[in-house]
């Protein structure tokens, strides 16, 4: 974890790497938690038996947005601010999902500073993010995510 004193210390650390994070596993339990918080209760994620028959993953697949919504947990594990009171989502620029997350693979996160744009009371950061599955060459998503950091 890199540690910044306050948002002039991270903004100066623009253009440059954030670091990647420990790798988490990815459970069918996640998946089904996550599959019934968004009412998407698809087989290739939430049917183990007909996934092993009929998926080319031969294995239930985490969601897209599950792996995205890892975004927060994983950059905890990055970066920490001393000076911030609070962080605010502010959306993202670009997401793809260029690869399956099958259940019970371990997936972790590379972040790299873009850039950052000062406003009232605080700076407007944006973050590339890209989702690696262990032993997978092909990321998993790759989303540039902006955040609203408050001091």
């Amino acid at each position: 974890m890199i540690n910044f004193a306050n948002l002039n210390e991270f903004a100066a650390h623009s253009g440059q790497s954030l670091g990647e994070t420990d790798y988490i596993t990815i459970t069918q339990e996640m998946v089904d938690l996550f599959a019934q918080a968004t009412g998407d209760h698809q087989w290739i994620h939430t049917d183990p038996e007909r996934a092993s028959r009929e998926s080319p993953y031969k294995t239930p697949i985490a969601h897209g947005f599950l792996t995205l919504s890892l975004a927060p947990r994983l950059m905890a594990q990055l970066y920490r601010i001393e000076s911030v009171k609070m962080g605010i989502n502010y959306g993202a620029n670009k997401i793809r999902f260029t690869n399956a997350v099958p259940v019970n693979s371990r997936l972790r996160m590379r972040g790299w500073l873009h850039h950052t744009e000062p406003q009232p009371n605080g700076l407007r950061v944006i973050i590339d993010c890209v989702f690696e599955v262990e032993g997978e060459a092909k990321p998993a998503c790759i989303a540039e995510l902006i955040t609203f950091l408050l001091e």
